[in-house]
């Protein structure tokens, strides 16, 4: 009788441009973008890594490709809800995912993006503005203003250089570098975080709400 495979026996995924840059998005997640390369991507795939550039020209095509499978995790503003609403759902979204792909916010910042995950977030993005009153180069500020804060506040979180339970006990660390005759309300502030009158968090949401509230009252004022 005709032996049948064993039912462990796999048959090896199709190499493809969309699996190449799934892997690459899982090893940059975990290893760092630095920690990539075609080598180190073709062992992970079991190919030769010549077979790679038949669906990626080089690595900064594959970078470009992660990128935009990163902003397509990001919510797109919606033009049923409140323009506020949105775009505050569209923040909060673009840190979390941005936070889940440590790599990817300077990445995203560095790189000229035009790949159509990319596009359909900026067109939305601008037809959620433009529809709410802006016009098209205040939108411009307006979007590039909210991004700033985003990719701002998200290095931030991920380069700082402690948790956020430790505050109190490096707060106490260095409260006498900051003696109050020399500077009262650096040392004050301190005091308050190490007697837990203040957390000391960096907060997302209340720099956003400061921006947002600012461009609803300049969108307010322009209406004809």
């Amino acid at each position: 009788m005709p032996q049948t495979p064993s039912s462990e026996s796999t048959v090896p995924l199709p190499l493809s441009r969309e699996r190449i840059l799934q892997v690459a998005l899982q090893k940059a997640d975990t290893e760092g973008i630095e920690a990539l390369s075609m080598r180190k991507l073709a062992q992970a795939l079991g190919v030769k890594a010549m077979s790679l550039y038949n669906h990626v020209a080089h690595k900064d095509d594959m970078v470009d490709g992660m990128v935009d499978l990163v902003v397509g995790e990001i919510e797109l503003p919606s033009l049923e809800v409140n323009w506020k609403t949105a775009m505050r759902q569209r923040a909060i979204s673009a840190h979390t995912v941005l936070l889940r792909h440590p790599w990817a916010t300077l990445a995203l910042m560095s790189r000229v993006n035009v790949g159509p995950a990319m596009l359909r977030y900026v067109d939305a993005t601008l037809a959620c503005l433009v529809e709410a009153g802006f016009s098209y180069p205040m939108a411009d500020y307006a979007w590039n203003a909210l991004d700033s804060h985003i990719y701002g506040f998200t290095l931030q979180a991920l380069n700082f250089p402690f948790e956020a339970e430790e505050y109190a006990a490096v707060a106490k660390d260095y409260v006498s570098m900051v003696p109050p005759e020399k500077y009262p309300y650096l040392n004050q502030l301190t005091h308050q975080v190490m007697d837990g009158r203040h957390d000391g968090l960096h907060n997302f949401e209340f720099g956003l709400s400061l921006l947002l509230d600012g461009l609803a009252t300049w969108v307010d004022s322009h209406k004809q």
